[in-house]
């Protein structure tokens, strides 16, 4: 498609504005590592929400959609819409335990929380895991939606689109750091919405489509409305919804869904100003990514099914991708083709906002895991500050290569999404009970991520050798049982972690004290905790049965204005009416909730 000079000078002003916030705020962001990688840990919550959903908002995340549209109806979203309750779990528990450790990553947990040779282990071990091989996979998949919105759009080969959307997010994130991230994330993510939404309304009224009334009726799209699976198919109905809601949400770990809060989450709410700072970001990341979001991206979805019915469509419409790039998730950056002069330079300026915005998280998010957990623990420990930058810069153009690189080889977001959902099959449930049961040790984490990888592994060999291909959703339930109980049977055949260490923890953190019996109770240095110093203790704790409250009253206040904004939609009243009512009784009692939780921070 060609673009006119307004297009051009929408997307030139937005690469030039991301590049002078990088340069304004580049000589702070070097002043230590703190500022470079929390922004000084002094950001409100307003901001790091923004930047939390920006974040989140990734060039792949229409193309991920449209995939679950177009194989699965718009039902198939539940396999992330589970993660709400992740996500609400970490605002109501977890934000605040994490802002009370005081770490620079979430990484130095580790040796906050285990002791010896395998906590160190575990911590750089996990630095290169997580920040190289998990984070370039993100990132692949997010560089792939850049090469198929370029091949669409611009006539770019992969190449070319990967090192125009890159060079200036490597140079900004180089510069600037978490808050040069942080600012630019908040321009972005504004006119990513604006043209998300507008670019939704031109194409439901396209002549093609022909408005929200023919595209609803039309037969290719009737049968894909759905918000929940058809009970009757019980395979579908087990797989799409059964198994995100009752097991994967907890179980499987995915950047930016960590049950117990970690990744980029966890960093923003390190680098909040206080512990209700980091509860308010994570809160307004939440309603904004399950409430506000999908709804754009479903109507262009579904319209590409009346434009684009199949692949041969996709492939005849643009004859010059290759083959292997031809999937679902192309329709959507397809039927963007078809947005007026000036729309289309401002919805190609937001998706590679959504790119950049995403990108930048991730690059500063990985280095400073190799920077500050890999380098200055294990290769320099004298390090200087100056020095731990550099590496962390240097750091962050080298992830960029291997995750364009890996891009260059993949066929399709779901694809990245399934993988990455496998490798971390089973390992959820420990992140979550780590903070509340003092059995758990390193071993316990090195045993899960260890046997969850050899897990996905077996699975893709049993798959390449010709035998029957299992269900996502099998594959899934084997990964998790066979992690789980991995773990547990290790944890129990190893010995705990040192006493005092575990009341180090416990005295900082402040978890509900459960789990904790026998450590609060015991004798350290032949010395028993005082009562006084263990009431004191237990005071500041929390009231944990409150904050599972304030989880379900979100996640239900969140489906809540889901389901009303799609039953608006669709014209259904009734159900739109129910729906509203169930979002507004259910935010009144969440601040209620809020304010009692307020009291004991």
């Amino acid at each position: 498609m060609t673009l006119t000079t307004l297009d051009w000078l929408f997307i030139a002003g937005f690469f030039i504005l991301s590049l002078v916030i990088g340069l304004l705020v580049s000589r702070k962001a070097g002043k230590d590592s703190a500022e470079f990688f929390l922004s000084g840990r002094n950001m409100p919550w307003w901001l790091l929400g923004v930047s939390m959903v920006a974040t989140t908002f990734s060039a792949d995340t229409p193309n991920l959609v449209t995939d679950i549209v177009r194989k699965n109806g718009v039902s198939g979203n539940w396999v992330w819409w589970a993660f709400l309750l992740t996500g609400m779990l970490t605002v109501f528990v977890y934000a605040r335990l994490w802002r009370r450790s005081g770490v620079l990553t979430d990484l130095e947990f580790y040796e906050l929380r285990y002791s010896g040779k395998a906590a160190a282990f575990l911590r750089g071990f996990r630095a290169l895991y997580l920040g190289v091989f998990f984070n370039v996979m993100v990132m692949a998949a997010v560089c792939l939606a850049a090469i198929k919105i370029g091949s669409v759009m611009l006539g770019l080969s992969g190449i070319q689109s990967l090192v125009i959307a890159s060079v200036i997010t490597v140079a900004y994130s180089t510069l600037g750091g978490l808050r040069g991230i942080i600012y630019t994330d908040f321009f972005q993510f504004g006119m990513a919405m604006i043209g998300t939404i507008w670019a939704a309304y031109i194409v439901v009224n396209l002549p093609e489509v022909g408005g929200l009334s023919n595209l609803l009726a039309h037969e290719n799209v009737s049968g894909k409305l759905n918000l929940l699976p058809d009970f009757n198919d019980k395979n579908t109905f087990f797989s799409l919804m059964v198994i995100p809601l009752a097991v994967q949400w907890w179980a499987a770990y995915y950047p930016g869904a960590e049950p117990g809060g970690g990744g980029y989450i966890a960093q923003r709410m390190l680098a909040a100003k206080d512990e209700k700072n980091a509860m308010g970001a994570t809160l307004f990341f939440n309603v904004a990514h399950y409430a506000l979001r999908p709804w754009p991206w479903i109507l262009i979805a579904l319209a590409s099914l009346i434009v684009f019915p199949d692949h041969a469509a996709l492939q005849a419409a643009f004859p010059n991708v290759p083959t292997n790039v031809i999937n679902d998730d192309l329709a959507y950056p397809a039927m963007l083709t078809f947005l007026p002069a000036g729309l289309v330079g401002l919805v190609l300026a937001s998706l590679i906002g959504a790119f950049m915005s995403t990108i930048s998280t991730h690059l500063n998010w990985g280095s400073s895991y190799i920077a500050n957990d890999f380098y200055k623990r294990f290769i320099n420990a004298e390090a200087t500050n100056a020095q731990i930058i550099n590496v962390g810069r240097i750091s962050t153009v080298i992830l960029m290569i291997l995750a364009a690189a890996l891009a260059l080889l993949a066929d399709n977001a779901l694809q990245l999404f399934n993988v990455l959902l496998q490798v971390g099959a089973g390992t959820g449930l420990l992140f979550i009970l780590r903070w509340f049961w003092w059995r758990i040790n390193a071993y316990s984490e090195i045993s899960a991520m260890i046997i969850s990888f050899l897990v996905a592994l077996g699975l893709l060999v049993y798959s390449k050798l010709g035998y029957p291909p299992l269900e996502s959703a099998t594959q899934l339930m084997l990964g998790v049982g066979i992690t789980t109980i991995g773990w547990l049977a290790v944890t129990f055949m190893t010995p705990p972690t040192d006493q005092d260490k575990l009341k180090k923890f416990y005295t900082l953190t402040k978890p509900a004290s459960a789990g904790w019996k026998p450590v609060l109770t015991a004798s350290f240095s032949d010395t028993p905790i005082l009562d006084d110093e263990l009431k004191a203790i237990e005071g500041n704790v929390g009231q944990l049965p409150l904050e599972i409250l304030g989880m379900f009253v979100g996640c239900f206040t969140v489906y809540g204005a889901l389901f009303a904004t799609g039953y608006w939609i669709y014209g259904e009243t009734t159900f739109a009416l129910i729906s509203t009512a169930i979002a507004i009784i259910g935010s009144f009692i969440l601040f209620s909730i809020w304010g009692r939780l307020k009291q004991v921070i």
